[in-house]
């Protein structure tokens, strides 16, 4: 696949030891760090020093913490392309993972597709992991599914949708509100069993908590962000239990053909598929 096809973007704020494992899969696996850009939200723990090492496609360093949906909408619009692959910087990337993502989301017709994930402890050989879950469910797809660990978006859903709210008291909040507005447009979504990620969880967001003083249980939402679905508190409500029972559904019938689901946790070093 020629690279200019597709460009990747993830925001860092400090956990540079997770950026740095990062980097490294994807040099690995032969992803190009041209056309990746990288947007630090005014690091202090030598994460810029580090991104200064790197041949990069881009690097923007912003002079506070702008939020997730500010560095994702520098980082696309830094370097445009049909794909914009937006990501965190706490997983591990696997082979042909951006093909067999694009030829997944191409060969369905789809706008937004995400990976499939493992995500916790990194307490198993995630590549000899990949090279059996990548053949096994290469063709299934959960379709009506995303997740913001790692999306990518075709060009025509910045036209049609708009980009990420550029909020930084969103707080995380962003792709919420961006699923919205996917829904509201009827954009078809789906994680897909061909691209796999690990996906060590949260790391950016367990930062932020800590800056802002907040336990380990709280959200990093608010009452003002909710205010922005324009919907009622029992909309939200049922609508949460609609995609846990979609979840649910899908991870059961993958778990009965196929012995594992696209969505799987490490937890007490077993697989818990989900």
């Amino acid at each position: 696949m020629n690279p200019n096809k597709y460009s990747l973007t993830f925001a860092c704020y400090n956990s540079v030891e997770y950026t740095k494992m990062c980097i490294d899969s994807m040099i690995k696996h032969g992803t190009p760090l041209d056309r990746v850009v990288v947007v630090d939200n005014h690091s202090t723990d030598g994460t810029r020093d580090y991104l200064a090492t790197l041949p990069l496609g881009g690097r923007i360093l912003n002079s506070a913490n702008l939020g997730c949906g500010t560095a994702w909408n520098q980082g696309a619009l830094a370097l445009q392309s049909e794909w914009s692959i937006i990501m965190n910087n706490d997983v591990l990337v696997s082979p042909l993972w951006i093909e067999n993502l694009i030829y997944a989301a191409e060969s369905k017709n789809l706008k937004v597709i995400s990976p499939a994930l493992i995500e916790g402890p990194l307490d198993y050989d995630f590549e000899a992991f990949n090279l059996k879950a990548s053949e096994e469910m290469r063709d299934v797809h959960r379709f009506g599914s995303k997740h913001a660990v790692c999306l990518a978006i075709h060009n025509s859903v910045w036209m049609d949708v708009g980009y990420f709210q550029p909020i930084p008291k969103l707080l995380g909040y962003e792709d919420t509100l961006f699923f919205n507005e996917l829904k509201k447009s009827n954009i078809q979504t789906a994680i897909t069993g061909a691209s796999w990620l690990h996906h060590f969880g949260s790391i950016t967001q367990t930062t932020m908590k800590q800056e802002r003083g907040l336990a380990e249980k709280d959200g990093l939402a608010n009452r003002y962000n909710y205010k922005l679905l324009n919907q009622s508190w029992i909309q939200r409500k049922l609508a949460k239990i609609q995609a846990k029972k979609h979840q649910a559904e899908a991870s059961r019938n993958e778990v009965k053909e196929h012995g594992m689901s696209i969505h799987g946790l490490r937890k007490n070093n077993a697989f818990e598929w989900i």
